[in-house]
């Protein structure tokens, strides 16, 4: 649902005043990897970024507890390896479909390159997925 002129305004107007912006140059291979673990995990890459840069300065703050699977027996545990394997499938499947609407004209591109590297290393990662169990 998109927000109305008003509330898109409130919301940039708190957001300045309490965040700041961090601009970050990285291999596109990386973000997009990045990007999709992120999609993967359920968090924004906002959220994991500013994390990191918490621990990282000795600035966090505790961590909100993260809701424990039960993985007490094989089974449970294979059971989460797959619904792992098959949300980071449709990740991949997405980036495929972002690559074949790529004109042709732009095939040689940073964002075709990165999003086909994207597409073999969660290829690879599905593979290894597979291998767990």
């Amino acid at each position: 649902m998109a927000l109305s002129k008003a509330a898109n305004s409130a919301k940039t107007k708190w957001n300045a005043e309490h965040y700041t912006q961090v601009k970050v140059s990285v291999n596109p291979g990386i973000a997009s990897t990045f990007k999709a673990a992120c999609a993967v995990s359920g968090r924004s890459m906002a959220d994991v970024l500013s994390e990191f840069m918490a621990l990282y300065s000795g600035t966090a703050k505790e961590r909100r507890p993260i809701p424990a699977d039960d993985v007490s027996t094989r089974r449970k545990r294979r059971k989460l390896v797959l619904s792992f394997s098959r949300r980071m499938e449709r990740v991949r499947d997405a980036e495929e479909d972002y690559m074949a609407n790529i004109p042709e004209n732009l095939r040689g591109s940073i964002r075709f390159d990165a999003a086909e590297h994207s597409v073999a290393v969660m290829d690879e990662a599905i593979g290894l997925l597979g291998d767990v169990y």
